[in-house]
């Protein structure tokens, strides 16, 4: 497989990360030296409307990178009943070099929160392969008052990742979703979550884990 990428839509920021260290006979430190190839077959959610969404792969293979414009939650301010839960779902067609195959080992999602005394917020993640029954979720709560950026990091253990199956292409399928609760808050008050920063985008990274496939 030639080196390179593809990508549907802009270029978001490569970003690189380390593996694991715990390895087993199966499974490899360095991954394999050709590029994986990323293409987004659908995009869809009320926080990823189109073309604000974007994936790049790192540099050295061991992440890819997503990247969010316009998702966001809300309550109050006059947003509508519907703005207090934004979710997207990405399936993602994910080439790799003959004989290898992959699993998601942790995930960093960024974003802002601004919520008033009282407000809640939840940021929840699950990702699978099509076909599959495994599925890995989680789940991260945030309370007011909280006027700041946040980050939340799910790490999946050795023993429990889920791997791509070999020799067979199947989509990867990426849900996440942002929800605000009023709580106790003050009616009158107004609280949002974002996946977003100050120059309108921000990166959620997904860092693989690799091994060889039997009969290599």
């Amino acid at each position: 497989m030639s080196g390179g990428f593809l990508v549907s839509g802009a270029i978001g920021a490569l970003l690189t990360a380390t593996l694991p260290t715990h390895a087993t006979p199966s499974t490899i430190v360095n991954p394999p030296p050709d590029r994986i190839v990323i293409e987004v077959a659908t995009v869809n959610g009320s926080g990823c409307p189109k073309d604000t969404a974007q994936v790049a792969v790192s540099q050295d293979n061991t992440a890819f990178t997503v990247t969010y414009s316009q998702y966001l939650a809300q309550v109050g301010g006059g947003a509508p009943p519907t703005a207090a839960r934004k979710n997207c779902q990405l399936s993602l067609i994910v080439h790799v070099p003959q004989g290898f195959t992959y699993a998601v080992a942790s995930a960093d999602y960024r974003g802002y929160a601004s919520l008033a005394p009282g407000a809640k917020a939840t940021e929840k993640a699950s990702y699978y392969f099509q076909g599959s029954p495994d599925t890995a979720a989680r789940t991260h709560n945030f309370s007011g008052p909280q006027e700041d950026n946040w980050q939340a990091t799910d790490v999946t253990d050795w023993a429990q990742l889920v791997w791509a199956p070999c020799g067979v292409q199947r989509n990867f399928n990426i849900n996440t979703e942002l929800r605000v609760t009023r709580g106790t808050s003050s009616p009158s008050s107004t609280s949002y979550m974002t996946m977003d920063s100050t120059d309108g985008s921000i990166n959620t990274i997904y860092h693989l884990a690799w091994k060889e496939c039997p009969g290599k």
